[in-house]
Order: structure tokens, then sequence, then C-alpha cells
């Protein structure tokens, strides 16, 4: 009886590492795909900073042909503020997809914590 007490303790243990490791394996995962968010939005940022820039300027000296310079920089600006709105509601909905509990893990340490209450059931 003891030996089969220690195996089980044993096996208990191991169970228990390998949830442990599980749970660190599903928390960089996620953790990678939050840094790739993120260095998507700084590497669009700057990008589209750029082209956002030369179109800009593109835009108020066209407008500026047309009604005053003042208006036209205004009428661009107002446009880019629309955009950026919707930019930043699209990345906090894809940072809303970042899962920070290891899911798979929390379901595996609840049927462990079932079965060491109840091994044979």
């Amino acid at each position: 009886m003891g030996e089969l007490l220690s195996v089980v303790t044993s096996d208990v243990q191991t169970l228990f590492r390998q949830e442990v490791e599980l749970a660190k394996v599903e928390v960089r995962q996620e953790a990678t795909k939050a840094g790739k968010a993120a260095g998507m939005y700084g590497g669009a940022g700057f990008a589209g900073y750029m082209v956002l820039l030369f179109l800009s300027l593109a835009a108020v000296f066209g407008l500026a042909n047309v009604i005053d310079a003042g208006w036209a920089a205004l009428i661009v600006a107002a446009v880019w503020a629309v955009v950026a709105a919707v930019l930043y509601q699209r990345g906090k909905t894809q940072m809303r997809t970042v899962a920070p509990k290891p899911e798979h893990t929390v379901e595996t340490m609840k049927e462990n914590a079932q079965w060491a209450r109840h091994p044979t059931g």
C-alpha cells in the first residue's frame, strides 16, 4: 500500500510539473502574439506616417488651388482624424483576441483536481 501511495504521489507531482510547464508555454505563445501585434502597430504607424505626410501635403496643396490654404489644411486634418479613430478601434479589437490566461492549462488543472478527488470515478 505504501509503495502504491508513493507511485501515485510521484505521478501527481509529475503531472503538476507538466501542467506548470504547459502554462509557461501557453503564456509564452500569447506574449509572442501580443509582441507581434505591437510590432505591427509600430511598423504600420511609421510607414503610414510617411505616406500620410506626403499625401496630406499633396492634398493641402491641391485643395489650396480651390479654397483658402488654411481651410484646405483643416479639411485634410479632419480626414486623418477619422482614419486614426478607425485604426485605433481595429487595433483595440485585435488586442482583445490575446488571451492573458492559459485556458488549456486551467481546464486540464481542473480535470486533474477532479480526478485527484475521485480517482476511480
